[in-house]
């Protein structure tokens, strides 16, 4: 018997945490286990989303809140929302045409996606299919040893119509993640990473060689790895330094932004200052690289501090409410940016279902803005937010 429009209603996840529990039900177990886990005992992971709580909510009322903006610009592209989605790899693994559907999700709503490097989908149908460069979307590259052949994925991207370049810092060798130690992920077939080039027509077939790395239980076993890698340049590239890298990927385009992903501490934010990052995204990686370092909202505090409003600072890691999207901004956070919650939505219902999730996040911030008494962004500020005192009771505004 056929599902009334009611009893189909009813069934629809309402918030993120609704739809992480379709999608851990949907699924396969080892799918599920790479994108929820994060690296050794998953303390970055849960302190992500742990640390909002701490952040109390202090509204203001009788500020006429009958019309939200929730509207932000950003390198002069105006956004509905402050929300983007994050890179995840692989997206085709979790559902329906995978890169390809979330762009058209993105676009949909008006906001914008960095693809992966490590995608399932060729680059240039993935920003097609979100409208071509009108989408003003950004590309995430692991910078390897064979700096020719990311020189070449630059420039595609570049043509493609990508706006920026988001170079992920925090991934010179992979964080020790069990989970992908005691059953690696492989590509079935006929899926491969379609913007990486590789010499051996059969490493589809085996785990990256960045895996069997993260596999060496010695060091004789993994400088055997490394020397093996060596020649092909196929590695991270663990010698990445300030002074050399920004510069090097500045010569590469012509067009796009540098944008340096995966700070967490003062002083870094203030060398990718220095040294010309375009924006900054606090990051740890969904948890998934150090373990036991500072949640990101915990950690753009002191990157807020340091940047001074130099460049923009954008946060990912932890987020799944829209009074998440709020602290955020209210500690001074320029844009926000979700992977995982893409990833339940992709799962839900493909395209749709990422719609979906975006949104529920952009509901739940206009909401909590007219809860809180901010008409427009620019009226987000610190002292709507406070924390449990230490010295007796109450609340302490920041």
């Amino acid at each position: 018997m056929a599902k009334s429009e009611q009893e189909t209603q009813d069934e629809k996840p309402l918030t993120i945490a609704e739809f992480e529990a379709v999608a851990k039900r949907k699924l396969k177990q080892q799918v599920w286990d790479y994108y929820a886990s994060g690296a050794e005992e998953q303390i970055s992971i849960k302190r992500n989303t742990e640390a909002f709580s701490r952040l109390i909510l202090r509204p203001r009322y009788m500020r006429d809140v009958s019309n939200i903006d929730t509207s932000t610009t950003l390198f002069g592209k105006e956004y509905a929302f402050p929300i983007g989605i994050s890179p995840s790899a692989m997206q085709k693994l979790v559902g329906g045409e995978g890169e390809v559907d979330v762009a058209r999700a993105a676009a949909a709503r008006g906001t914008f996606m960095i693809l992966s490097s490590n995608a399932t989908c060729p680059l240039e149908d993935v920003i097609e299919a979100a409208g071509g460069p009108d989408a003003h979307f950004w590309f995430q590259l692991y910078v390897s040893q064979n700096r020719e052949k990311c020189a070449k994925l630059i420039k595609r991207a570049e043509a493609a119509g990508y706006k920026a370049l988001a170079v992920t810092v925090d991934t010179p060798v992979l964080g020790n993640r069990i989970n992908e130690r005691k059953k690696q992920l492989i590509l079935p077939p006929p899926l491969s990473l379609s913007n990486l080039e590789d010499d051996d027509p059969d490493r589809a077939k085996k785990p990256s060689l960045n895996r069997e790395l993260l596999q060496a239980t010695n060091r004789e076993e993994a400088d055997r790895i490394q020397e093996a890698a060596r020649s092909r340049g196929v590695l991270n590239d663990a010698s990445l330094t300030w002074h050399e890298t920004i510069p090097w990927l500045r010569k590469q385009t012509n067009t796009m932004k540098v944008v340096v992903k995966g700070v967490l501490t003062f002083e870094d934010a203030l060398l990718a200052v220095q040294h010309g990052a375009d924006a900054i995204v606090v990051s740890n990686h969904g948890g998934r690289q150090l373990d036991g370092v500072a949640s990101t909202i915990e950690a753009l505090v002191e990157v807020v501090d340091a940047v001074k409003g130099r460049v923009p600072v954008l946060v990912d890691g932890g987020i799944t409410r829209g009074t998440d999207v709020f602290k955020c901004l209210a500690l001074g956070a320029d844009f926000c940016l979700v992977g995982r919650p893409a990833l339940w939505g992709l799962a839900y219902d493909g395209s749709e279902g990422v719609k979906m999730v975006l949104d529920v996040l952009e509901r739940e911030l206009s909401r909590t803005m007219a809860l809180s008494g901010a008409r427009n962004l620019r009226e987000i500020e610190k002292g709507m937010l406070g924390v449990e005192r230490r010295d007796g009771f109450g609340i302490a505004k920041l």
